[in-house]
């Protein structure tokens, strides 16, 4: 299934994609939920981030040839970081540059949105915490990244995690097709069974650190091919089986 949540005239709401259809929720799309009966026309809403997360974990040089465009030593372990869940924009929303005359690149990523809470959750039981998966573009100002040897302030400005603009709960995460295109060029062309820590993997690792709560996100990690952008660009993500997320850049 796919939910897309949607702005309406009484507020933010949860929908079932079907075809141009949007099938309007009520409840909690993580516990109790029901059809009202109310339908949208999907072509023709306001779009909103798929979810609120309270946390969002990000998974650094997680594709090889990621990390040797970047000429970085592979980690043995998922390298992993926090970025704000305020830096999270829906489709079709601009992506603002905080500073337009720093390198700023893309990253196309598959997201991982959890369902259900766990720690210590063992890598055979992980798929069980999963909700869905959804499309992620981490956004990174390479200048400050470099300069901070860290990466919370480059990958945490506001509008700098475009995400959405659904949730697909049927998808398997293992081989699926991730590419981006900027301005209608393909920059990044990959597939997740080329990750080097899968979702299983990665699960078990963060749910080690930190407790895994509903709605929280992972960003999985991008493949190689980013490069960097600038006011005027267009952004766009296709992840097989999940759809396609479009952003604007700009100043």
């Amino acid at each position: 299934m796919k939910f897309m949540r949607f702005l309406t005239p009484d507020g933010p709401r949860f929908g079932l994609v079907a075809g141009d259809e949007l099938r309007e929720l009520d409840g909690d799309i993580f516990g109790g939920w029901r059809e009202t009966g109310r339908t949208f026309d999907a072509r023709n809403v306001k779009v909103l981030p798929p979810v609120v997360p309270g946390k969002v974990i990000a998974i650094g040089l997680n594709y090889l040839a990621h990390a040797q465009e970047k000429s970085r030593d592979v980690p043995e372990e998922p390298m992993m970081f926090m970025v704000s869940p305020t830096a999270i924009v829906a489709h079709d929303e601009p992506v603002v540059l905080k500073h337009p005359e720093h390198v700023t690149e893309h990253e196309a990523e598959l997201v991982v949105v959890i369902g259900k809470e766990g720690r210590d959750i063992p890598e055979e039981r992980a798929l069980e915490h999963v909700f869905g998966y959804t499309i992620g573009n981490d956004v990174s100002d390479r200048t400050l990244q470099y300069k901070d040897k860290q990466f919370t302030r480059a990958k945490s400005f506001h509008t700098y995690k475009p995400l959405g603009p659904v949730i697909e709960t049927e998808v398997d995460p293992t081989d699926l097709g991730i590419r981006l295109w900027l301005n209608g060029e393909l920059r990044q062309d990959s597939r997740t069974s080329l990750l080097i820590h899968g979702v299983p993997k990665l699960i078990r690792v963060i749910s080690e650190v930190m407790t895994l709560y509903p709605g929280d996100l992972i960003f999985t990690g991008t493949p190689a091919g980013v490069s960097p952008i600038k006011a005027g660009d267009v952004m766009e993500i296709e992840i097989e089986g999940i759809g396609r997320l479009r952003n604007p850049v700009r100043a």
